[in-house]
């Protein structure tokens, strides 16, 4: 069987993170004084968003993407683009490229793995040349999103399910693959893995991660 790659996306190859695109993508085309109107007026959402993420990240996941309810797919993929050109490639992590660069040599199956949004996973795998992703999808109706996920959420649990039906599909052994992963709630996907890995992680991902003896980077 073929080796493979998994890797998280944010805090593991992008210094950002999912609500960070979800304003930007939101607000793209607004004027600066409406720009900053809006976001004055969804702060207030921000402590509970923060709260909810802590407790239950797939309920966060699902709560926060109703950002994206009311595009069309052409209209949010053009902002997901220039997102990517403005705010998304300026904070890719160079050694996290380096190493993406380091499976495809090797000959590894590479693969993103992210609860953002897959316009946004979608456009940074062709810049890191990258065929594979998994991510959630954002349900549509009459031409148009709807701020609900397709599928659901892709985090925790759910996250390693996908990576075990994406493995079993293609005929990629877990116990052969790396993962990479930044978050305690990445460790349930990491677990699947034959080499995990973690990324610039906190005390106690680092405490547990140690513990398990797998790997450590300072990206």
């Amino acid at each position: 069987m073929s080796g493979a790659a998994f890797f998280d996306v944010d805090g593991t190859l992008v210094a950002s993170n999912i609500v960070r695109y979800g304003v930007a993508i939101r607000t793209q085309d607004m004027t600066p004084l409406g720009r900053l109107a809006w976001t004055a007026a969804y702060l207030w959402r921000v402590p509970w968003l923060i709260a909810l993420d802590a407790i239950d990240r797939e309920a966060f996941q699902r709560s926060f993407y109703r950002i994206y309810a009311g595009f069309e797919p052409g209209e949010l993929e053009r902002r997901a683009d220039r997102m990517f050109e403005e705010f998304v490639r300026p904070r890719i992590l160079p050694r996290a490229a380096a190493r993406v660069a380091w499976h495809r040599q090797r000959g590894d199956r590479v693969v993103l793995v992210s609860g953002s949004v897959e316009p946004i996973v979608a456009r940074l795998a062709r810049h890191l040349g990258v065929p594979d992703t998994i991510a959630p999808r954002l349900e549509e109706r009459d031409g148009r999103t709807t701020g609900a996920l397709a599928d659901g959420p892709v985090a925790g649990r759910r996250k390693a399910e996908a990576v075990a039906d994406f493995a079993r599909r293609e005929g990629l052994d877990p116990a052969l693959a790396w993962g990479y992963g930044d978050a305690l709630d990445d460790v349930p996907m990491l677990e699947r893995f034959g080499h995990p890995a973690v990324v610039n992680p906190n005390r106690k991902l680092e405490r547990l991660a140690r513990a398990r003896g797998w790997d450590v980077f300072r990206w």
